[in-house]
């Protein structure tokens, strides 16, 4: 099984990350069991390193999948948090409902945050802080912007960077793919670890996943993607793609051909109303101050995804 270096961190990861968000509530909705099952299937195909979040709630599907599990696997979280306070809590609540005395990344998760290192010095404080207690082995920054990721550069405290990047640009805030790897590259030369994420834009590209993951798997300095997994045929065809470069073409037809549908994450959802105008189709509307699909209309064209500044439309 091939490995790399995840940056200056030393940590040897496959590849391929397990993004645990579609497993729970907000997406799929698998039970623990059921989500634990499928991360287990990955973790015993070589994959070790498992993305999540405290805004995921998924720590007991992975605290499922690890039971009685004795290979390598490093887990790697996000804390949403804007206070110094608020960061240890959602740390703290991650080892105790994980069952671990420590979290190998913890990402500041500012996917909307401009400048975190101007904007919440505190909570990147807090989780050095706590790496000193050996509660958190690396901080990390996770964003959807190239100026926060290219800053990062300057910051050695920042260890490992999840920036978004796809072949189309679609949910970076502040520049194109090509800026965005631009920041990466830099990154990588100045050691740090770099996963993707959104490469599948949300699920937006899917009809074109192989073309998709490539793009972002050859960009410079690009060490692994996480992804979202819901069965194990995906995950057997993204091991044998980034693993052999190999893609068994009746496999991925399934996968890129698979009936999907529009997902709108309520819970985060602000009710801006960008969304609306841009579907094409008549399909989207605001209920109760929500946006909500009309899957009868919608021919999930992605544009609403594209216009979502929260990034909170999913094609699932």
């Amino acid at each position: 099984m091939n490995r790399v270096t995840l940056g200056c961190t030393g940590l040897s990861i496959n590849p391929l990350v397990f993004g645990t968000l579609p497993l729970g509530p907000l997406q799929a909705a698998f039970s623990p069991d059921q989500g634990g099952s499928l991360i287990r299937y990955a973790l015993e195909r070589g994959v070790n390193l498992l993305d999540t979040a405290e805004l995921y709630q998924t720590y007991p599907h992975i605290r499922s999948a690890l039971a009685g599990y004795t290979g390598e696997v490093f887990i790697a979280s996000k804390t949403h948090a804007n206070t110094a306070d608020a960061a240890r809590l959602h740390v703290e609540r991650a080892l105790r409902e994980l069952g671990r005395e420590r979290l190998d990344i913890v990402h500041l998760h500012g996917a909307r945050v401009a400048d975190p290192f101007v904007d919440r010095p505190e909570v990147i404080e807090e989780l050095l802080r706590m790496k000193d207690e050996g509660k958190i082995a690396h901080v990390g920054l996770s964003s959807h912007f190239v100026g926060a990721i290219r800053k990062s550069v300057q910051h050695p405290e920042i260890e490992v960077i999840h920036p978004l990047l796809n072949r189309t640009g679609m949910g970076i805030i502040d520049g194109t793919q090509l800026e965005m790897a631009d920041a990466i590259a830099a990154c990588a030369v100045a050691g740090k670890g770099v996963y993707a994420m959104k490469a599948l834009a949300g699920g937006n590209l899917i009809s074109s996943a192989r073309e998709s993951l490539r793009y972002v798997l050859g960009v410079s300095g690009v060490h692994g993607i996480a992804l979202g997994m819901l069965s194990e045929d995906e995950i057997n065809g993204n091991l044998a793609l980034f693993q052999k470069d190999e893609a068994d073409e009746e496999l991925w037809s399934g996968l890129e051909g698979k009936r999907r549908k529009l997902a709108i994450m309520q819970a985060f959802c602000k009710g801006c109303g960008a969304c609306v105008p841009a579907c094409t189709n008549n399909a989207l509307k605001m209920v109760d101050g929500k946006a909500h699909v009309d899957d009868a209309e919608c021919i999930l064209c992605g544009y609403c995804g594209a216009a979502c500044p929260e990034f909170m439309i999913r094609v699932v």
